[in-house]
């Protein structure tokens, strides 16, 4: 019986643009998806967003919208990012939908059907002001181990200590800075240390393939109560207020975002099915038919940090969910992606933009084939080294690849009119062909990415040799050598389509452009065409240039700071400044920002260093207010600064804000400063 995929990325949260880490998986994910289908698999890609939970509700609230005004607007830019870098899903959808709704109620229904669902009080932190309970990270106070200040709810960035919030010292909330009150509230529990849940993931973990086995070992550890995320039950319910699913028979609660968001998996493929875009895909099947069809696969593509939730609290839900749910069979996990081997950090030039890449007018293939050049079935992390991008990608897509079909169809084109023949015969030619074809698919199979791109090269490098070694352009010169130049040309052109068939997941715009342009043919190659030996071509067309490496410098650099406009003639005191709208007013950040360090610029007249701390991050900022403060008097004290301003670079280094200053006739400058009660990362408005 052949098999049916229903393949997934993890689901991004949708309150920001894509970032790389999430086009790496993509890229991951879409590479074997377009594997699969090569060989004449059926496979349904699907996608959505996480668009539940407290910060999206918050952020909609800052911005003055909805939440669903919010998550819209995110989901408009979506298409751009997956279409400029090919990654084909076939429906893309979001958490907050009506099937997502159904879907997690009735999940949620068999489970405490199942008794594995129960309620029982809380003690939790109560912003005051603001009328809700705090999850860990909107609470901030003293460490009790270390006493640093401006902690986190449930570790200490400083000395690593991990806790709960009711331990620390003088908490406040990061929302309002007001204090917290111990509240009580009925809270919903999935009963993941039930000792049928524990058996039923040690079967699961136990079949090869469902997870990779440092994977399986890590859940293993968890399962046995080892490690912070020893096994314990599941808190799956949230107060109101809340963006979330209601809890049915609970008013007031919502699902916790982690229940309903794997459930959006669910939920975009019964709204792909009831699109009418799975019957366009050749499936006959109803969703429910499909999810517990013996040939469906279901397989999903995540990172690392979200194991904890797709290894156990996943596959237990559906599995005592009961039919039509069923458990992965398999969930592939990868690493992170650095940049020259530092964790991403797009002011400090560390990070990449995906849509400054499009902008710039970098080859999405680029890429595409540089990520698979790098990714292993393992849990590892992919470093970006610009260096060995630039020598990667013209050494192997151009120097190799490209080369062959660029030197030999000329020739074959001016010579033979683009009719191929091949006087020594094809036999060997196939046998060889079906050799390197076996060999690269086994590597894709086993999501050795990489493995398959060495052995592709390592093929690309012997035609390039033999193409060499026959000196086609000296047979060219000598009409008695007709025979031996076709059959060197044809030679290297049937290794060519092999070659584009073989680079076809990762390379699908140049692959079907070689189909077409190449190869007169009206559809896309199939690895079926590897073994075919080509019999015409058109006239040859340019298929990819060498990557730039200012293009890559542009691409690390952290925006440029816009110029300023011409000065405008001087403004009279009666004269006011131009009125400004509301809506531009706010695309300004304004933060709260605690100077945590201050100190001189050597060679700078006028400027301080300073070191902001916005509760979250830390900045650095250049501050032409040396003439006025004393560097020591400035650290502990609070400021005001503009947060979405495009980092400066400086001759003395990277400025990434302002912080706001008055100054006139009477003097200054001097530093804005917020009242009693505000905290690091407020925004002003």
């Amino acid at each position: 019986m052949s098999e049916t995929f229903f393949v997934t990325t993890a689901l991004p949260y949708a309150n920001g643009p894509f970032h790389i880490g999430h086009i790496m998986e993509y890229i991951q994910a879409d590479i074997w998806v377009r594997f699969e289908r090569l060989q004449g698999k059926r496979v349904h890609f699907v996608g959505a967003d996480d668009a539940h939970g407290a910060p999206i509700m918050l952020k909609a609230e800052a911005e003055h919208i909805t939440p669903e005004q919010l998550v819209a607007r995110i989901g408009a830019g979506r298409a751009r990012y997956l279409e400029g870098f090919h990654i084909g899903f076939d429906h893309w959808h979001s958490t907050h939908s009506p099937e997502n709704t159904a879907l997690s109620q009735d999940i949620y229904r068999r489970l405490k059907a199942a008794g594995l669902v129960y309620s029982k009080p809380i003690e939790q932190f109560f912003d005051p002001v603001k009328g809700m309970f705090l999850a860990d990270r909107y609470i901030k106070g003293e460490c009790p181990k270390c006493h640093a200040k401006d902690q986190y709810g449930d570790a200490c960035e400083v000395c690593g200590s991990v806790y709960a919030p009711t331990e620390l010292i003088a908490p406040y909330s990061a929302l309002t800075g007001a204090k917290p009150v111990l509240k009580s509230s009925e809270h919903f529990f999935f009963r993941l240390s039930d000792a049928r849940c524990v058996a039923f993931l040690h079967e699961w973990l136990a079949v090869a393939g469902h997870v990779q086995p440092q994977v399986a070992n890590k859940a293993r550890e968890w399962l046995a109560g080892k490690g912070e995320q020893a096994l314990g039950d599941w808190d799956i319910s949230r107060d109101a207020p809340y963006f979330g699913i209601p809890i049915p028979d609970a008013p007031g609660k919502f699902f916790y975002v982690w229940l309903d968001a794997p459930i959006g998996y669910l939920a975009a493929l019964k709204s792909y099915f009831e699109s009418g875009k799975a019957r366009a895909n050749g499936e006959l099947r109803s969703f429910e038919d499909f999810l517990t069809a013996p040939d469906t696969r279901q397989v999903h593509f995540i990172g690392k940090d979200i194991i904890y939730f797709h290894t156990l609290f996943w596959p237990a839900m559906l599995h005592f969910a009961g039919a039509p749910y069923r458990t992965p069979d398999n969930v592939h996990v990868h690493g992170f992606i650095t940049v020259s081997g530092a964790k991403m950090s797009k002011s400090r030039g560390t990070g990449i933009s995906p849509l400054r890449y499009l902008e710039l007018g970098m080859n999405p293939e680029w890429l595409r084939y540089y990520i698979a050049a790098k990714l292993n079935a393992n849990v590892e992390d992919l470093d970006f080294n610009p260096a060995d991008f630039l020598a990667r990608v013209n050494s192997d897509l151009i120097g190799k690849y490209v080369n062959i079909a660029s030197r030999a169809a000329p020739f074959i084109s001016r010579h033979f009119g683009g009719a191929i023949d091949y006087p020594g015969g094809t036999e060997a030619l196939t046998q060889r062909a079906r050799e390197v074809l076996e060999q690269v698919r086994a590597s894709y199979d086993a999501r050795e990415f990489g493995r398959a791109m060495r052995e592709i090269m390592a093929f690309a490098d012997r035609v390039n040799q033999e193409f060499d070694a026959r000196q086609p352009w000296v047979l060219a010169k000598d009409p008695a050598q007709r025979e031996a130049l076709q059959d060197s040309c044809a030679r290297a052109l049937y290794s060519f389509k092999t070659l584009t068939c073989l680079l076809a997941p990762v390379l699908p715009a140049v692959a079907e452009r070689v189909a077409r342009e190449l190869f007169g043919l009206d559809r896309a190659l199939t690895f079926a065409d590897a073994l075919e030996p080509p019999r015409r071509i058109e006239p040859y067309q340019h298929l990819m240039t060498r990557v730039d490496p200012k293009q890559l410098d542009a691409l690390l650099e952290p925006p440029a700071e816009p110029k300023p406009p011409a000065a405008a003639p001087a403004q009279s005191a009666a004269e006011a400044p131009a009125t400004l709208s509301l809506d531009a007013f706010k695309q300004v950040d304004l933060r709260v920002a605690r100077i945590a360090a201050a100190e001189a610029v050597a060679g700078a007249d006028k400027l301080l260093k300073l070191t902001l701390d916005l509760g979250t991050e830390t900045r650095t900022v250049f501050a032409g207010i040396k003439a006025a403060y004393d560097p020591a008097t400035l650290v502990g004290r609070l400021t005001v600064m503009v947060a979405n301003l495009a980092p400066r670079k400086m001759k003395f280094g990277l400025s990434e804000g302002m912080v706001l200053a008055a100054s006139g006739p009477q003097g200054g400058p001097f530093l804005l400063s917020p009242d009693a009660g505000a905290v690091p990362g407020m925004r002003i408005s």
